[in-house]
């Protein structure tokens, strides 16, 4: 193949570290299906961090991860890519919240300590981009009306903490999706009982990174890390994972794995936009 193929690693599963809050109770089906298979069929993304620790933000795969620690597995499998990789592209998603009463949000949001919280135009349409650096999330109810949170403190860390206290409030009282719509006018129906729409500010690979080295998580599902190429379909053996190999060993494994599959034509590459129908 011409095409440079993704960086699959070995490494040990406690050196991956989430950059957002996980709910490890999620991971149980996943176990299940996973002892059933016998494969990692997608692996983990994970970037290094610049500390020399040898430990491994992850990206995308966090239940796959949290699966593999729960399964004992020493070693998992990863697709490796580099923060400043121009293959690396973070966007954003919001959450949609249903199934609560969107009154007691907005209370919950105003008694917030240190934040202003204010109602606002909903009818103001500022591109992202140009929030001012205090903005903390911008918020809108069924009804259409729409409230701003700010806080004073520019402070990367400090601003990521108080984006915590604000989703810590509803992320176990409603039902929450992710979502790239901005407006309730762009769900279109598709939510009954729908609280609101909370849009939060864009990140920086580099700042949820350095966020992530302090041990500040993330609220879940506000990025969205898409790299190219990525690594699809590479059912990977449980059994060499598990081995008592070295992780020497399982690379040089790895490695002849990976380049049998190449002598034989077994990778695909596509260059274009790709939708599967066998998910």
């Amino acid at each position: 193949m011409s095409v440079d193929l993704p960086n699959l690693r070995v490494l040990s599963t406690e050196s991956l570290v989430p950059h957002e809050w996980h709910d490890t109770s999620r991971s149980g089906p996943l176990v299940e299906r996973l002892r059933a298979s016998g494969i990692l069929r997608n692996p983990p993304i994970v970037t290094p961090f610049n500390d020399g620790s040898d430990r491994y933000m992850v990206l995308d795969g966090a239940n796959r991860s949290s699966a593999f620690r729960q399964m004992g597995l020493p070693h998992i499998l990863a697709q490796v890519v580099e923060a400043d990789d121009p293959g690396l592209e973070l966007q954003k998603w919001n959450h949609v919240l249903w199934n609560w009463d969107a009154q007691a949000l907005v209370e919950s949001v105003r008694n917030l300590p240190d934040i202003s919280f204010r109602e606002i135009d909903p009818g103001v349409k500022r591109p992202q981009s140009e929030w001012p650096p205090k903005t903390l999330v911008w918020l809108q109810l069924p009804d259409e009306s729409a409230f701003i949170a700010r806080f004073e403190d520019t402070d990367l860390r400090a601003r990521a903490g108080q984006l915590a206290k604000i989703a810590h409030l509803y992320t176990d009282k409603a039902h929450l999706d992710r979502t790239t719509a901005q407006r309730i006018s762009e769900l279109n129906g598709q939510y009954d009982s729908l609280t609101a729409i909370v849009v939060y500010p864009p990140f920086k690979v580099h700042q949820v990174l350095e966020l992530c080295e302090a041990g500040i998580l993330l609220p879940p599902g506000v990025t969205r890390f898409l790299v190219s190429p990525r690594a699809l379909r590479v059912n990977y053996p449980l059994d060499e994972l598990s081995s008592n190999k070295s992780l020497l060993d399982k690379n040089g494994a790895l490695e002849r794995w990976v380049n049998e599959r190449v002598a034989r034509k077994g990778i695909r590459y596509y260059a274009e936009a790709t939708v599967l129908f066998d998910e």
